[in-house]
């Protein structure tokens, strides 16, 4: 069934009640990769809670990514799988530990690629608090292989973050685990793609591939600890574009740039000369 353009631009979902525990907000620190060092004072400080000093827990910025699940404006009633093409992430306050939250989601816009190009369907989700204070908004691109030629907008796609021309100021290698995948699927996201190695074939890849924002919080990891000197209040936004997946246990390598408060960085997997996320923008105060 094609596209029903009028019917998506009107969907949206407002009060979605979730709630947390620092149980998820450390899941989601160990899916991204942070505690493999145990005695690594800073990655502790957002993995484990129980220390002799009564040091607080800190929370990853881009948790905020899976602090409500999956709330959406609805059901998208897709022809293909809905993949992460992008997320843009603005941060209002530091996250708390643990919380109940709502979320208001909105569909924003559809974009027709073409017949054979599919579709991009693009929608906000406002976290709020308990008082109704806004915590975080995030801004996700949907890429729809099998939906496009529905007849729709093609223009009108906000411009990629540009990037710098010169040589990266900063570049890390950051190693994933073999099982990662396994681990960040208990953040929510399941679908069989990421952890069941026939559903992968049966998909087109040759294993399961790691989740594109458990990519996006590596990328976000990074930058937190070069950058933000592992401060979570330091970010502001967080956006990024993903070009193309990740194997577990491949090493993620992210060059960044710094001109004022404003980190650009591109991740790539050297083994396999690809550029995993492109056009990434993250704005510290």
């Amino acid at each position: 069934m094609a596209i029903n353009y009028e019917q998506l631009m009107a969907m949206k979902r407002l009060g979605q009640e979730y709630s947390y525990s620092n149980r998820d907000v450390m899941l989601y620190a160990l899916g991204i990769g942070m505690g493999a060092d145990p005695l690594d004072e800073k990655e502790l400080a957002f993995v484990n809670e129980a220390t002799v000093t009564g040091r607080p827990l800190r929370v990853v910025p881009t948790f905020a990514s899976v602090a409500a699940g999956f709330a959406e404006p609805g059901e998208f009633n897709l022809n293909s799988i809905a993949l992460d093409g992008e997320r843009d992430i603005t941060f209002y306050s530091r996250l708390p530990p643990a919380a109940d939250i709502t979320a208001d989601s909105s569909v924003m816009a559809v974009y027709d690629k073409g017949r054979d190009k599919g579709a991009v369907i693009r929608f906000q989700t406002v976290l709020k608090g308990t008082s109704g204070e806004p915590l975080a908004t995030l801004i996700t691109s949907y890429f729809a292989r099998g939906d496009g030629g529905f007849g729709g907008p093609s223009d009108g796609q906000p411009k990629p973050h540009q990037m710098p021309s010169r040589t990266p100021d900063r570049i890390v290698d950051i190693r994933t685990r073999p099982d990662q995948g396994l681990i960040y699927r208990l953040c929510g996201d399941r679908h069989p793609l990421h952890s069941d190695p026939l559903s992968a074939k049966l998909l087109g890849f040759p294993r399961p591939i790691l989740h594109g924002m458990c990519t996006y919080g590596i990328t976000c990891r990074g930058i937190l600890q070069t950058y933000a000197d592992y401060d979570p209040s330091a970010f502001r936004q967080h956006a990024a574009r993903l070009s193309s997946p990740v194997y577990p246990g491949e090493i993620v390598t992210l060059a960044m740039w710094k001109k004022g408060n404003v980190i650009s960085f591109e991740a790539s997997v050297k083994e396999r000369g690809v550029t995993v996320v492109r056009n990434g923008k993250t704005m510290l105060g």
